[in-house]
This record gives C-alpha cells, structure tokens and sequence, in this order.
C-alpha cells in the first residue's frame, strides 16, 4: 500500500522562489503525496504551479529600514502565523518546507510553533533575509551551491547541498544534444530577463547584435522577452537593424525557445542559472545590481569559472561589450558547443529528487494513503481569491 504524507510548501511572490517550489510540488505528487502551497496574493498570479497542488494565501507582512513599517509588518505576520497554524491543524503535514520570500516566514513560524518538521531551501549563493531569520530553527538547510554566503558554519551539519529544481521540461532538454551551428546556418539567440523581462536588456541587445560583424549579424535570429511598455521601441530597433527578432512580454513556451537556443542573453537569477546548467547552454548574463546582497553576481560565478558564460557588471553592459564578447565566443570554432559543455558540467539535473528525499527524511508517523479526512480550510484562508483556492484531492 502507497504511504501517504501531507507537506506543505511556503514560498514567496516571484518566480524565483515559486518555480522551484512548484518542480518540487510535482515530484512530492508523483510520489503519491498531498501537497499544499502557501504563498501571497503576488505568487498565487504566477502560472506553473501543479493542478493537484492546493494553493492558499497569507499575509506577507514585510519589514523594511523604514519605521513606518514595522507594526503593520508585525502585526501581518503575527495574522499569518496564526492563520497558517489554523491550517496545519487541519491539514496535519508531515514536513514544512520554505523557499524564502516574506509569505514563507509566517508560515514557518507557524509550523515553529506546531512543533512540525521543518526545511528551507536557498536557490541563491547568498543565504536570503527569511532563510537567515529562520536557519537556527530548522532541521535542514538545502542549498543550490557549494558555497553560500551568509550561511553560518555553525549550520553545517544540517546542510544538504541539492541544487535549484527546474520543471521537468527543461529537465528534458540535458538528454539533447547541444544544437549544431553550421558556419552558414542561422544563430539562435535567446534574450530572456526573468519573468518580467528587462529594460537595460531591451535598451542594450538590439544595438549590441547589430555591431557584430556582417557574416554573423546576417544570420541571427531573436527571441527576446520584453517588459510590454519596452517591446514597440525593441521591435522598431530590430527593424532599424534588418534583424529578424521575435519579442513577447511572456514565453509561455520557453523551456522549447531553450532548447533551440545557441546563446542565451538575460539575469543570473537562480533559476534562469539553473536551467542554463541543466540544459547546457552559453550565456552573456548580465546581474541585477539591485538584487538582495547582490545575490545575483555570486550566483554566476560558479558558471563563469567553468567557462560556461560571461557575465558582464550591469554598468559596464554596452553595446560594444556585449558585441565583443558575442564575438569572441561565436566566431572561434568550436568555442560555443565547448562553453555549452561547461555549463552543462556545473547543472546538478537530481536536485528534485535529491530535495525531495530529503524532505521524506524528515517528519512524524506517516499517514496513509486515503485514511486522512479531507481538511476543512474555510476557516484557515477564508480570504484567497478564487484563482488562489483549489480542494485537496
């Protein structure tokens, strides 16, 4: 008989935290167990999340240096403590696991308080503010790097390096062979900056590509994501430039768009340095400077000391620079497929796996499989938007 065990996932708003929560989520399912997911009204918008997973929201108080916030941060995360272990009382998980983000602090500190396993994931290489506030109290800490900033060694015993889960569709990419770039064929250049896109990409890329030399420029072809107020200015360069450019404000098909890729352009966000890994991808990545503790400047460093990118410091990301460093990887033989099998060496294509394994390692008595009532959670989220609430198969 199939054991059965509730978990619940605690992530919040943005795409970095959710996109491994949800590949996580999905791998729990497989394995015949119930899973819920907490997150805030930003997170419960972003598409991904697994149809059996049930989705409900807190109150993501948020303390900032600014005095003014601190009651209203409190008093919001006192509430979603209080709602999240209302929930627990009825859903009875078997572990909590957190993946940063401020709705995952309230529900953390709920399952404190209920005595619940608990597990927190990093998908950056500097430990993120929630992560540090709850580290101590933890059972186990997984990382998606070898080193991680701002983790105390203290901690080291309850370190388990995973790596960054990806969605099973670009899981499916490492298996394919890197796709060949003839001397007369076309250059597929993906530029993606994060789920919302990026301005300084859209300022840059265009200009940046029409500076290549002739043989290369003539056989480039773009996808590019864009923020929606930037996409008519980037798509009237491209014109300007005779460039054939495909530009979107969302690529529900992305995973595909990676797989044909020769070059990626875009952040060193987590997980987009995930998926360049696992599927084994060149990129020119360009950190987001205001990023928490400049997280994403270490999060490439691992990819760029293997060879598998450049990264460029957003001040010094020009159109000549990024002309020049296009250059220097795409017109050397073999020096794309080569960089292609650098990235690739620094993926870790187990993390799900690896992650959920330790996330059954740790919990009470196991429940089985069809004796567990279903919960009643009208009482616990009673305020979740419609798109944010699904029953718990």
């Amino acid at each position: 008989m199939t054991i059965s065990r509730h978990y619940v996932l605690a992530a919040g708003g943005t795409g970095g935290h959710l996109i491994p929560a949800f590949a996580l989520g999905q791998e729990l399912l497989n394995r015949g167990h119930h899973v819920a997911l907490i997150t805030d009204a930003r997170g419960a918008k972003i598409p991904g999340c697994p149809e059996k997973m049930a989705t409900h929201i807190l109150p993501a108080g948020r303390i900032t240096k600014n005095p003014l916030s601190w009651l209203p941060g409190i008093r919001a995360i006192a509430e979603g403590r209080m709602m999240a272990r209302r929930f627990y009382a009825s859903f009875d998980p078997t572990a909590v696991v957190g993946f940063g983000g401020y709705a995952a602090f309230p529900a953390l500190l709920g399952a404190f308080a209920e005595k619940i396993p608990t597990i927190i994931h990093e998908q950056n290489a500097v430990l993120g503010r929630v992560n540090r506030f709850t580290a101590r109290q933890v059972n186990a800490i997984a990382t998606a790097y070898p080193d991680v900033l701002r983790l105390s060694p203290r901690y080291a015993s309850k370190v388990h390096l995973v790596g960054n889960p990806v969605r099973e569709e670009v899981l499916a990419l490492r298996d394919a062979p890197y796709p060949p770039l003839l001397a007369d064929g076309i250059f597929r250049v993906l530029v993606t900056g994060g789920s919302q896109g990026a301005t300084i990409l859209s300022d840059i890329v265009p200009d940046g590509l029409a500076r290549l030399p002739l043989n290369l420029r003539s056989r480039i072809q773009v996808t590019q994501q864009c923020r929606a107020e930037d996409i008519e200015t980037v798509r009237q360069a491209y014109a300007a430039h005779d460039i054939p450019a495909e530009l979107a404000t969302y690529l529900p098909d992305l995973p595909e768009r990676l797989g044909w890729a020769h070059m990626v352009i875009g952040r060193a966000g987590a997980s987009t340095v995930a998926e360049l890994t696992c599927a084994g991808r060149p990129a020119i990545l360009v950190p987001l400077p205001s990023a928490t503790d400049d997280h994403q400047s270490y999060n490439v460093k691992e990819m760029v000391a293997a060879g598998g990118a450049r990264a460029i410091a957003q001040p010094a990301f020009t159109a000549v620079e990024l002309a020049k460093q296009i250059e220097k990887i795409a017109l050397e033989p073999g020096a794309l497929e080569n960089a292609a099998k650098a990235a690739k060496s620094c993926g870790r294509p187990n993390a799900v796996a690896d992650l959920a394994d330790l996330v059954e390692s740790f919990g009470r008595a196991p429940i089985m499989h069809g004796l567990k009532a279903k919960p009643d959670t009208s009482a616990s989220f009673g305020a979740a938007p419609a798109l944010a609430r699904k029953s718990i198969s």
